[in-house]
């Protein structure tokens, strides 16, 4: 009878344990959120960053507006607080800075500044400004990269990041590059710089269709390289939205792992090709899940950060609320809510950014 009940208590044991390691969170669609002034239209919404009061703000793309939606254009910048409500808007030519010919990224550092950056042709530079859109700094110049090796300018860079505790900005500098560099956030000076694991960026890339084949992946990223984010114990995700995959470097560009991301994805069937656009970490303090957002197949995956783990998934592709059409970027709040934006082309249904609301933790479904 000691025998049984002990067996009984180690399964109960067990049962719990992996109960508690396949805890998934949840989210709920907030259709309402946000709302939108003057009669404003967004163009393509590219990018979407969250800010230290979590309020969240918007880059979205004026250039790709209809001609007769023109007149209703958005500013390129908009914030809104956590409840939608519209606080301010900027962005666009300005004196003193070069403002790029397609937006494409939006990152509020912990410090309050708003960084910006471009991947249309010639769109080599990185801008700062201050939360009301004063112009601080620019790294680089438009139209003067040198490829891979340029440590003064980046080319068509998709997104940033700051580590706060070495105030280094960390690039995804993945349209015309395929590198993360790493900048000091305060002068713009060079640091380091690397590419797919860790190895040497080249400007002669691999071809996606083949890279498909090899079993570790292109030894080099393959662009566009997409978004990079700096976990709290100092690890930097880095999404080769190309490679249809997520590498993990430690801080000083030292490859640590990869996960691959709806590798079986081909063309035409997805779309282009292209899966892992952007992730976001959850709100707990050891940040225990990474979000994934898998592009062509138009869901948000659930790992486990550290190990890996693929635990959950949702979304599909259309227009109603809590579906996909095509995404871009991806944040989280300090609340545990995500935030996705849409590129989706002559879809004006899909030019948004939808708020998910965090309901808590359940049982995952896989």
């Amino acid at each position: 009878m000691k025998k049984l009940l002990a067996l009984i208590v180690l399964l109960l044991v067990t049962a719990a344990s992996h109960a508690q390691v396949r805890d998934v969170p949840r989210f709920k669609v907030d259709p309402s959120w946000p709302t939108i002034p003057n009669n404003w239209q967004f163009g393509q919404v590219s990018s979407v960053s969250i800010d230290a009061q979590d309020h969240v703000w918007v880059l979205q793309r004026p250039g790709t507006l209809a001609p007769e939606e023109k007149g209703r254009a958005a500013p390129p910048v908009l914030e809104f607080d956590a409840s939608g409500k519209y606080i301010q808007g900027w962005g666009g030519s300005g004196q003193g800075y070069e403002w790029p010919t397609t937006e494409h990224g939006i990152y509020v550092d912990p410090k309050g500044f708003v960084w910006i950056g471009g991947n249309g042709a010639g769109d080599h530079q990185l801008l700062k400004f201050t939360r009301a859109g004063k112009f601080v700094m620019q790294i680089g110049r438009a139209k003067q990269s040198k490829g891979n090796g340029d440590t003064m300018n980046v080319n068509m860079p998709a997104d940033v990041f700051l580590h706060a505790p070495s105030n280094e900005l960390f690039v995804a500098d993945g349209y015309g590059n395929r590198r993360i560099i790493v900048f000091d956030a305060d002068s713009g000076a060079f640091k380091r710089m690397w590419g797919a694991f860790g190895n040497k960026a080249l400007d002669e890339g691999p071809n996606p269709a083949v890279a498909d084949g090899y079993l570790r992946g292109a030894a080099q990223f393959v662009q566009p390289l997409h978004a990079v984010r700096v976990s709290r114990d100092g690890l930097v995700y880095v999404s080769d939205r190309g490679g249809k995959r997520v590498q993990v470097f430690n801080l000083d560009g030292t490859y640590v792992t990869q996960v691959f991301i709806g590798r079986e994805c081909r063309v035409p069937a997805c779309g282009n090709g292209t899966t892992a656009a952007s992730t976001a970490f959850s709100a707990d303090p050891a940040q225990r899940f990474l979000y994934v957002a898998n592009r062509s197949q138009a869901k948000i995956m659930v790992f486990e950060r550290k190990t890996l783990e693929l635990l959950d998934e949702f979304g599909q592709w259309g227009s109603a609320p809590g579906e996909f059409g095509t995404m871009h970027h991806m944040n989280a709040d300090s609340k545990g809510n995500l935030y996705v934006t849409e590129v989706t082309p002559l879809r004006p249904e899909n030019r948004r950014v939808q708020k998910f609301t965090f309901v808590g933790l359940t049982n995952a479904t896989r």
